[in-house]
């Protein structure tokens, strides 16, 4: 199904879509749906669960953090003690 409407697109804009439409070979229709698209499929930054971009890297190793614990309990075991020349 297809909905036809009317948008109020500034005078500039409306020329860099038509511009890159040709450039890509498609009607300014299909330009418009696929921008419409990928800017719906993109996270949204006023959403309560989404994140900044800057933070998507972060917290990217989480199924790492119960082995980050085990070595940490190693080195504080292993180096944590002090020698007994080393506590005078």
């Amino acid at each position: 199904m297809i909905m036809k409407t009317t948008l109020d697109i500034p005078d500039e804009v409306f020329r860099q879509a038509k511009a890159r439409a040709a450039l890509r070979g498609v009607s300014l229709r299909q330009f418009v749906a696929e921008a419409l698209e990928e800017k719906m499929a993109a996270p949204s930054l006023g959403s309560a669960s989404s994140e900044p971009p800057w933070m998507q890297g972060f917290g990217a190793l989480t199924d790492l953090r119960d082995e980050t614990r085990r070595i940490d309990t190693i080195i504080e075991e292993t180096f944590g003690q002090l020698d007994e020349e080393d506590r005078a």
